[in-house]
């Protein structure tokens, strides 16, 4: 009797879609436009499909609806950007800063077979980087009134990030960079074309 040979092991392929996750402050948004100029991948932030589903903005929807109402709308959206994905479409999502905390939300990434990529500093660095940020825009967060608030929250939070598929540390580096450290990690390719639909995103 012949002995069956063993299979060759199903070869890496690289994802289609990579969803960044971590606190305020990470760079989710700059890693992410910078990865998708380098793949020529289309770039989207989840909080940009939720104000564009809901007609409202964040502030909006969580002083109407409270968290509860945000969180159904964050879910919803997510959900969508994954049924899109079979159009096969290459894409980098930017996620809110609670939306991998919430464990429905990390089940549906899991399910749908693509990677999150956690986006970490150490908490004075993010909070530096919120405070500029905010300065610069005249704008308030809530967050930024207490540092211990600030760094209860993303304690608490972390512990929900590191389940991410690849960790990814950007203190001391460049968005490009940090962008080229996850292509090269992901094995991520380049695309040839950008649709239209992508340009405006």
């Amino acid at each position: 009797m012949r002995r069956k040979r063993p299979s060759a092991p199903a070869a890496h392929v690289p994802p289609e879609a990579v969803f960044l996750v971590g606190f305020m402050g990470a760079g989710k948004t700059s890693v992410g436009r910078a990865l998708g100029q380098r793949l020529n991948w289309i770039f989207e932030d989840l909080d940009d499909r939720i104000e564009r589903r809901e007609g409202r903005t964040v502030a909006e929807i969580f002083r109407d609806s409270g968290e509860a109402g945000f969180r159904r709308a964050e879910h919803s959206a997510l959900r969508q950007v994954l049924d899109e994905l079979s159009g096969g479409v290459a894409r980098i999502v930017a996620l809110g800063g609670g939306a991998f905390v919430q464990q429905r939300n990390a089940a549906l990434l899991k399910a749908a077979g693509v990677p999150a990529v956690f986006l970490d500093a150490p908490v004075e660095e993010l909070w530096q980087r919120c405070s500029r940020q905010a300065g610069a825009a005249g704008i308030e967060r809530p967050l930024l009134g207490s540092r211990d608030q600030f760094r209860g929250l993303y304690l608490a939070r972390r512990q929900s990030y590191i389940r991410a598929s690849l960790k990814i540390e950007t203190a001391g580096h460049t968005v490009e960079a940090i962008a080229a450290e996850i292509a090269e990690k992901l094995g991520l390719k380049k695309v040839g074309m950008r649709s239209e639909k992508g340009e405006s995103e």
